[in-house]
């Protein structure tokens, strides 16, 4: 821009500017506003629907304590399906929901509806935002699968998973896929890779998976 000489051409300047640019200022900082608003309006609403979850999954928590401590507790039962189902619902961006659909996975395995127990299952894979409950879900279906006396389901359901997480489990579970299959050198060989994570308590079981082979491998 040229050198202005005058106040009033300033004056001019500016006003002209004004007229060229100004509407478009005006929308402009509209939007940022709107965006800030919007944003806040997003944050709040997140939060808000967090702390329903978390309070709709302590009275799931409490409704499926009860129930395991009085399993023909029907009333129990229909309460723990009931918040199970608001979760899924209304809050499944949250990862309460997918909490929930764990506890309730373990109430239908008490209960021995092995096929409920995988719906739940499912829909926690699915859904669940936190990898770590994803493959913890990954590897209780294949569990079942394999309970069920499905050993090649079981063993792709596995195979989904990863060995990074619950080391010790995921090898178990897979030396007790292979002994299901056959393959009792390789079972050996998995219990084996479960004894160096296992926790105290579970080394016990997992110990006498293993030397239980030691005998009837084949080769």
């Amino acid at each position: 821009m040229a050198e202005l000489r005058t106040e009033e051409e300033q004056i001019e300047a500016i006003k002209s500017w004004w007229k060229e640019n100004g509407r478009s200022l005006l929308l402009a900082v509209a939007v940022a506003i709107a965006g800030v608003v919007g944003w806040q309006a997003w944050q709040k609403r997140v939060e808000v629907q967090s702390s329903n979850a978390s309070v709709t999954y302590q009275e799931l928590l409490q409704a499926v304590t009860a129930l395991r401590g009085a399993p023909d507790d029907q009333a129990q039962a229909t309460t723990a399906e009931h918040l199970a189902g608001v979760l899924q619902d209304d809050y499944s961006s949250t990862g309460y929901a997918s909490l929930g659909a764990m506890l309730m996975a373990r109430v239908a395995v008490d209960a021995g509806d092995l096929d409920k127990a995988l719906t739940q299952l499912d829909w926690a894979r699915e859904n669940a935002k936190d990898e770590e409950l994803k493959q913890l879900a990954t590897v209780r279906s294949a569990r079942i699968k394999l309970a069920q006396g499905d050993a090649a389901a079981a063993s792709s359901l596995l195979a989904q998973a990863s060995a990074d997480h619950f080391s010790s489990a995921y090898a178990e579970l897979h030396g007790d896929i292979l002994v299901a299959q056959g393959q009792l050198a390789e079972a050996r060989q998995a219990y084996a890779k479960a004894l160096e994570t296992a926790s105290p308590q579970m080394r016990p079981v997992i110990q006498m998976k293993h030397d239980d082979l030691a005998g009837g491998e084949n080769s």
